[in-house]
């Protein structure tokens, strides 16, 4: 965890501190060593949210994008209490996802968050990115700039996020510092969203800081479910045209020119 109190007072962690946590009471040691950033940890072998991951420098410098209130927020629904990423004053959850997490736990966090999106390091995993870039030459066009289609998802993603029902955005840079030269993968965020248009799954290729800002400011990312419907509605009337030319070609009758027969 990053933060804990100390007097009621939101803390970051530092050498000698303890605290509380806010979301379960219990006392907080800092964890200042070198290996790892500094955090909070429960004071023995605990942790009150079952869906805590360790937090990675990914994970920091994700979160050090949105407001210090909206880090670490407890979320109260149905008898659950779970503690989100980020939460934005719009509603809006972020989770930002490094470790294996199994298809049971990101369904149940996808069923009591509803209004979020996942943010996965595509660089825990090597073979991942080498895989993205070999096929995503290959992803079709849309008539809208930064969305594209595939009707193999899984030639380009991990299983485990294929039938997600809300976007997921795959983070193919990591920590590492980008420049205005650094290949097309690492310089945007690449989203699968949720549901099929005709059969085919729907990319956007969003950038960084254009994906902070919507996540900043509105309450949803983009319309997903509407884009992807609006593309299932447009390849099924161009599927109907394509079969309605095709059947009229069969039915056309073919006129053959008489031969006459010769007069002697």
């Amino acid at each position: 965890m990053r933060y804990a109190l100390i007097d009621n007072h939101r803390r970051e962690a530092a050498p000698g501190l303890s605290g509380i946590y806010c979301g379960c009471g219990q006392t907080m040691i800092a964890k200042c060593g070198s290996q790892r950033i500094h955090h909070w940890a429960h004071k023995g072998v605990r942790s009150c949210d079952p869906w805590w991951e360790p937090e990675t420098a990914w994970h920091r410098s994700w979160k050090q994008q949105y407001h210090t209130s909206w880090q670490e927020v407890i979320v109260i629904e149905g008898g659950q209490k779970h503690i989100a990423d980020v939460r934005t004053n719009a509603g809006l959850v972020l989770e930002f996802q490094h470790s294996h997490i199994s298809p049971v736990e990101r369904q149940s966090r996808e069923a009591f968050y509803g209004n979020m999106i996942w943010i996965v390091d595509g660089t825990r995993l090597k073979r991942d990115l080498p895989r993205f870039a070999d096929h995503r030459r290959a992803f079709g066009t849309t008539p809208w700039r930064g969305l594209f289609t595939t009707p193999f998802p899984d030639e380009y993603f991990p299983r485990d996020w294929l039938d997600s029902t809300v976007p997921v955005f795959f983070d193919f840079a990591g920590i590492a510092q980008l420049h205005p030269n650094s290949d097309v993968e690492h310089r945007f965020l690449w989203g699968l969203l949720p549901g099929r248009a005709a059969g085919r799954a729907v990319v956007v290729a969003m950038d960084r800081q254009r994906l902070v800002l919507a996540t900043r400011t509105r309450s949803e990312i983009l319309p997903a479910r509407k884009i992807v419907a609006a593309l299932d509605a447009r390849f099924r009337a161009e599927r109907a045209r394509a079969m309605i030319r095709a059947s009229r070609h069969r039915l056309r009758p073919v006129w053959r020119r008489r031969r006459r027969t010769p007069r002697f």
